[in-house]
């Protein structure tokens, strides 16, 4: 079973790109990435000093599996303090990353063909996560004239007695755009456990991040530090779970991951108590380049109807130039040197857009957008 479940996943076309670029790179023509959605942005200082204090303190061995005490007694005082939610620490488990955790909350969730709501388009990889457990995803079609929104009656429609859970994304990978209160209101009066990959928090632009525990407490939390933090490399996330659920996800932590990486979890107690100037400045510059790219896009002919309010990402149609994403990508990175994301890797509603990250320098998203001008000029 578990090699049909790896001969039927997809490849991560993003990732594609990317080992494509660096081949292209090795060669030696320079490559714009617009592709990957990694911070351009070091670690801050802050949380590099706290990583080393942590070795020189000989926090080097396994903590607890849920993670240590003081970084969970953080988490609740972030939560409390942007949101006003009171979370107890024994709800909280720390994972390298949020993609462990989720593989841990769709295994304690999911019995054999249950079904979990995904919006189409949506995070290349959850789909991925849903299947290898026995799950089925069940998608959604979410509209850019709509805001890439879940319609609640839309969701209903689709919802059987098999239905476990919906996944939400918000700010949105690959949109950028945010849930309203509403409609984040409307799912959860729906019945399914919501799982809510908040990952995104921290780097929103217009109004606020909402975290679903505002509305309901009968949901999952995802959250980490790779995006806001710029600590990809450390991977450290944590679900926010009920408190039922935690015996049974702490024992599959035990076993397939024992606990996460205790430097980065000292380093994460920084992060969220001395690193708030870093993630204000990042944040800052973030809207700078959306708010070029936006415009040098539309001004490209590029379909950009709804703007992205949060993340680093656009999501841009070009159904006028190409019904295959996948193509028209790896021909731009050709042609021109510029990477960018396709939309097929985001669900099939996402075909014919490109997905473009600018968790870069202005100065390469500049070079970039000439390099996509003389694309549609010569080739497009």
């Amino acid at each position: 079973m578990s090699r049909l479940r790896c001969s039927e996943m997809k490849p991560f076309y993003v990732m594609e790109v990317l080992e494509k670029c660096q081949s292209l790179g090795c060669d030696g023509p320079d490559v714009i990435h617009m592709e990957i959605g990694e911070p351009d942005f070091d670690t801050p200082e802050c949380i590099k000093q706290a990583a080393c204090k942590a070795l020189m303190d000989g926090h080097t061995h396994y903590t607890h599996s849920q993670g240590i005490i003081e970084l969970r007694e953080a988490i609740c005082r972030h939560y409390e303090k942007n949101y006003g939610i009171c979370i107890h620490p024994d709800q909280i488990l720390v994972t390298a990353g949020t993609s462990p955790a989720m593989f841990l909350v769709f295994s304690a969730l999911l019995a054999m063909g249950e079904e979990v709501i995904v919006s189409d388009p949506h995070y290349a990889c959850y789909p991925n996560f849903v299947r290898f457990v026995g799950g089925n995803p069940v998608f959604v079609p979410v509209m850019e004239e709509d805001g890439f929104q879940y319609r609640p009656e839309e969701v209903l429609s689709r919802m059987t007695q098999r239905t476990k859970a919906i996944l939400i994304n918000s700010p949105s990978n690959p949109t950028g755009t945010m849930l309203s209160d509403e409609r984040m209101n409307a799912l959860k009066d729906l019945g399914p456990w919501i799982l809510s990959d908040e990952i995104y928090h921290g780097l929103v632009y217009e109004g606020r991040e909402r975290c679903i525990l505002e509305f309901t407490d009968r949901a999952f939390v995802f959250n980490g530090f790779s995006k806001a933090y710029a600590m990809t490399g450390w991977r450290l996330g944590y679900v926010i779970a009920p408190r039922k659920f935690i015996p049974t996800l702490r024992i599959l932590h035990q076993n397939f991951f024992i606990s996460a990486n205790a430097v980065a979890q000292w380093a994460g107690i920084a992060a969220l108590e001395e690193a708030g100037p870093d993630v204000v400045q990042m944040r800052s510059m973030y809207d700078q380049r959306r708010r070029f790219l936006v415009h040098r896009l539309r001004q490209l002919g590029l379909g950009v109807q709804v703007e992205p309010t949060g993340a680093f990402y656009v999501l841009a149609n070009v159904r006028h130039v190409s019904m295959d994403s996948l193509r028209l990508a790896f021909d731009i990175l050709e042609k021109v040197r510029l990477g960018v994301a396709p939309g097929l890797d985001f669900g099939c509603n996402a075909e014919g857009f490109l997905r473009f990250s600018y968790a870069n320098s202005l100065e390469n998203l500049e070079e970039g957008m000439e390099r996509m001008e003389t694309y549609l000029n010569n080739y497009g």
